[in-house]
């Protein structure tokens, strides 16, 4: 089913960032992305929906002063978002993000399942459809330490050398942000209301992978054992809690009378593929971004600006890298990015990928560095 425009509350959100790339990413239009000064009250929020017709509900509250709070916190949320359905007055879609504690007798249980009653009826009441997803534990980039999930707060810690510990340690069910996106997104103009299952992993597991990886990757640039999604999920986790201060790192270079000799990627497991190209000055390539794939930019020879992206926001990371001190730079998934011969002779460049290409499905996906997002 296609939309005409579709919402986001919570759209400024980690689950809500994430969804707004993917609907990018499979061409369903720029969603309107709805934040906290939107649910100031219900009349306000009906003025955005104007002209709406489906809507992700994302927006929740999951931490405040006091479990009454957290409780009725969504409660209200959901209570301002039914009434402003009804102020719009026509059919809407919803599709509610969902947690799988609304099964559970706790403060953010009760809230989460009570908001889902509440839009639902609204819902229903307008003709429209409504979708109740359950999800576990989200994780994923670009995720806030200290308030999304243990996963962002190990990530963020490991990238910045330090250890965190782990009490009590017992298995999390987890799921990528991207993974929940695709579930929301797939839920529209359906009448359901179900579980979305993740993957049971080890708190200590998660942690002892960022560790590993923080070894070989950070110091060295090697590229862990990525051959399962969670592996790869946790990867990409992990890079974006790192970037770009790590970045570049510069391998060690062996050289002799025929030249020199150095290492561009070591993988420690999974598929994936290396390349090398020639750019002209002044010419480009790349403009695009991936939802999962690994990608590195070794700069072999001339003289190269790097730029990249965060999707949806305008801030530019710019490098700068030298064929006279071989270089490289790994591309976080969700962010565009180019490389640009900015020197005066050809420029040699080496590309890997974690994944080989598959034209049927290349998760590549074209956008400009330039192009400006909207507030």
């Amino acid at each position: 089913m296609s939309y005409r425009r579709l919402a986001i509350t919570g759209g400024y959100g980690f689950l809500g960032w994430h969804t707004a790339c993917r609907l990018r990413a499979l061409q369903l239009g720029e969603p309107v992305r709805l934040g906290r000064k939107d649910f100031t009250d219900s009349v306000r929020l009906a003025e955005a929906l104007g002209g709406v017709d489906a809507v992700i509900h994302i927006a929740g509250v999951n931490r405040a002063e006091s479990d009454e709070a957290v409780e009725q916190g969504n409660i209200d949320l959901a209570t301002t978002l039914a009434a402003a359905l009804r102020n719009v007055g026509k059919p809407v879609d919803v599709v509610f993000a969902n947690s799988i504690q609304a099964q559970l007798d706790n403060p953010y249980g009760r809230g989460k399942a009570a908001a889902a009653r509440v839009v639902k009826e609204a819902t229903q009441e307008l003709g429209g459809h409504f979708a109740d997803l359950l999800l576990p534990n989200l994780f994923g980039e670009h995720g806030r330490p200290g308030y999304n999930s243990f996963v962002a707060t190990f990530a963020h810690e490991v990238a910045a050398g330090r250890t965190p510990a782990v009490t009590g340690d017992r298995e999390i069910e987890l799921l990528h942000a991207q993974d929940a996106a695709g579930a929301l997104i797939g839920a529209l103009g359906r009448d359901v209301s179900e579980v979305v299952p993740g993957e049971a992993i080890g708190i200590g597991e998660v942690l002892r992978f960022f560790l590993e990886t923080h070894e070989v990757y950070a110091t060295r640039g090697e590229v862990p054992d990525i051959s399962t999604p969670m592996r790869r999920n946790l990867f990409n986790t992990y890079r974006a809690a790192a970037f770009p201060d790590m970045w570049p790192l510069s391998p060690q270079v062996h050289g002799d009378n025929r030249g020199d000799l150095y290492e561009t990627v070591r993988s420690h497991g999974g598929t994936g593929m290396a390349f090398m190209s020639t750019t002209l000055p002044g010419q480009k390539r790349g403009e695009h971004y991936h939802l999962h794939k690994v990608e590195r930019f070794f700069v072999v020879k001339g003289e190269a600006q790097i730029e990249l992206r965060r999707l949806l926001h305008d801030e530019v990371v710019t490098f700068r890298l030298s064929g006279n001190k071989p270089s490289f730079v790994d591309m976080p998934a969700l962010w565009v990015h180019n490389i640009r011969n900015v020197g005066d002779t050809e420029l040699i460049t080496m590309f890997w990928a974690d994944q080989l290409l598959d034209m049927d499905n290349p998760d590549q996906f074209p956008e400009t560095i330039a192009q400006e997002t909207t507030a």
